[in-house]
């Protein structure tokens, strides 16, 4: 080993063996490696109406501040969120991006002594926020591409700190009723918590809501965690928020660094917020484009993964890497979700229109060439 290796064994156990998150493949990046000029990127369940014009507007109007500090407590957009939930102010965490507050949760409740328990197929996040600390992973089989419950709940011991839950879940898209959650979370013991992760509740439909909030007033124990980054079209600003009971937002509160979200994030978030025509519009489109995939893939005669998200995880019954591979050279950036240990699998986000039409295009192509 050289003297430049040796600081690796200066990192904590858990950062030695950790394998970061890699993100979705930048249009940039394509751009440089294949000199391409019409890229269409569905890949990182990014909205494609982009913000509303009332979070632009405000981000417009805050420019002249950005020689400021930006408000550390956030108390205007807590005040927002507090009025739309119905919840007090104190039950609030700010995040950039939801991910941190899966971060800062990890790191207030684990250590090497301790467990965290999620599933098959949930999000790369979980494990990483997990190792990082240097806690142990339980990892469950999933279920149908989504979460097993009762054997979750199994894999729950004395030594279990966090549960995580991601509904809808990423990358499969699959949906857990709010019955089979309510049971689930009433039959945990008090000496977890609960981290229950809906970045994509927005696009869930309103024939099965899910008022995973109402929980709140009898489960102390219970984190929620939502993000501006999906359906209010804000992932470039990296606002996310937990809410919780007073208690555990000040246990993440005492964790959590000042000024990590920017004065443009809680400008733009707090006019988002109101923005219901966008959202409307969002949801809409979003509807409107899966339609369009899965009759896409119908045709082409894949199966897919019933989503509940802005995405959907499609079966191509070959490798996938080639195939994203190939959907590269023609300017399509969709998700391999190998590491999630789906090789045969690729996750598409859903696109305007025309994006959607352009990747059922290239992927016939290919398709029918392999």
């Amino acid at each position: 080993m050289n003297n430049a290796d040796k600081i690796y064994t200066l990192a904590v156990a858990g950062v030695q063996r950790l394998v970061p998150y890699k993100a979705g493949k930048p249009i940039e990046e394509l751009e440089r490696e294949l000199g391409l000029t019409r890229i269409i990127k569905l890949a990182s369940n990014e909205n494609p109406l982009g913000p509303g014009k009332k979070a632009l507007a405000a981000i417009q109007a805050a420019l002249p501040e950005l020689a400021l500090y930006p408000d550390g407590s956030g108390f205007m957009l807590k005040q927002a969120l507090a009025g739309k939930y119905e919840l007090d102010e104190s039950q609030i965490t700010l995040g950039n991006g939801s991910n941190e507050i899966l971060e800062l949760v990890a790191r207030a409740f684990l250590t090497p002594e301790h467990e965290a328990v999620f599933s098959q197929h949930a999000f790369a996040v979980y494990p990483i926020v997990t190792q990082a600390v240097g806690a142990t992973a339980v990892v469950v089989p999933a279920l149908n591409y989504g979460h097993d419950l009762d054997a979750m709940l199994l894999a729950v011991t004395e030594k279990t700190r966090l549960v995580f839950i991601a509904n809808p879940n990423n990358p499969t898209g699959t949906l857990l009723s709010q019955a089979s959650l309510e049971r689930f979370i009433n039959a945990l013991p008090d000496t977890c918590v609960c981290v229950l992760d809906e970045a994509y509740f927005e696009f869930v439909s309103c024939a099965e809501p899910i008022n995973s909030i109402a929980w709140l007033k009898t489960h102390p124990n219970l984190l929620i965690t939502r993000t501006f980054s999906k359906a209010y079209g804000l992932a470039g600003l990296r606002t996310g928020y937990g809410l919780s009971s007073p208690q555990l937002a000040d246990i993440l509160n005492r964790v959590r660094q000042p000024f990590n979200n920017n004065t443009l994030a809680l400008v733009a978030a707090v006019a988002a917020l109101s923005d219901d025509e966008h959202l409307q519009q969002t949801i809409t489109v979003n509807a409107q484009g899966m339609r369009q995939l899965t009759d896409g893939f119908k045709v082409l005669g894949l199966e897919w993964v019933p989503s509940a998200g802005n995405f959907v995880l499609v079966d191509l019954k070959q490798p996938g890497l080639p195939v994203y591979e190939a959907l590269l050279r023609k300017g399509v950036i969709v998700r391999p979700v190998g590491v999630y240990e789906l090789p045969n699998h690729l996750r598409i986000s859903i696109g305007t229109k025309a994006e959607n039409q352009l990747f059922l295009e290239a992927l016939t192509d290919i398709l029918a060439h392999v």
